[in-house]
């Protein structure tokens, strides 16, 4: 429990955002594991429009402070290597 005013405020503020953040972690990783499903089935068209779909909310999971840039990149670039796959 909180002893100060300012220190119950910072716990309803942290309840806050965890809550609004847990939403916005679940976008992130639906959009990631529609890529991911794509892929496996073989669909190549899917796939695209999925992974076109998928990078503006990694991009924008950066900029709210979700994740790291580097993670960002990272996961844009393993899921487009996977999209780019289909065509081989």
């Amino acid at each position: 429990m909180a002893n100060s005013l300012s220190a119950a405020k910072r716990a309803r503020q942290a309840v806050q955002i965890r809550s609004r953040k847990t939403g916005q972690r679940g976008n992130l990783r639906t959009a990631i594991k529609k890529v991911i499903a794509a892929v496996a089935q073989g669909d190549l068209e899917q796939a695209q429009t999925a992974y076109r779909n998928a990078v503006p909310v990694i991009d924008s999971a950066v900029n709210k402070g979700l994740i790291h840039k580097n993670k960002a990149a990272r996961n844009k670039s393993r899921l487009n290597n996977q999209v780019r796959g289909l065509k081989a």
